[in-house]
């Protein structure tokens, strides 16, 4: 997704060119795209019977939704209990979470 966003609109072709060596097999690649497609992610035009394919989606909204399909998979939709896996996995300190809370009640104080 990060080459569309980067690139802009992109046949197969330009996108396996974009790989370092050894790249992936262009039918690969196309069985890809086209899962990102059915997906709602990627959408194509259409130019002699070849398809360019282009972000359905915005970094940002893309970002957003595969958040909530993680919170939802891994911690049964619970927010707090992806906050609590980070703080007991010591991923984040408690300074540091308490940090984040104090920061947030300033932004809504403002």
């Amino acid at each position: 997704m990060n080459w569309f966003w980067d690139k802009g609109p992109l046949y197969v072709k330009e996108l396996q060119e974009l790989y370092p060596d050894p790249q992936p097999h262009f039918n690969t690649l196309s069985t890809q795209v086209r899962t990102l497609e059915a997906n709602g992610y990627l959408k194509h035009k259409s130019f002699s019977g070849s398809f360019q394919y282009y972000p359905a989606l915005s970094r940002d909204e893309y970002n957003g939704i595969s958040l909530d399909s993680l919170i939802g998979k891994c911690f049964n939709n619970s927010y707090l209990g992806a906050v609590s896996a980070l703080v007991n996995e010591e991923k984040i300190s408690l300074d540091e979470l308490k940090g984040l809370i104090e920061q947030i009640e300033r932004g809504k104080e403002q």
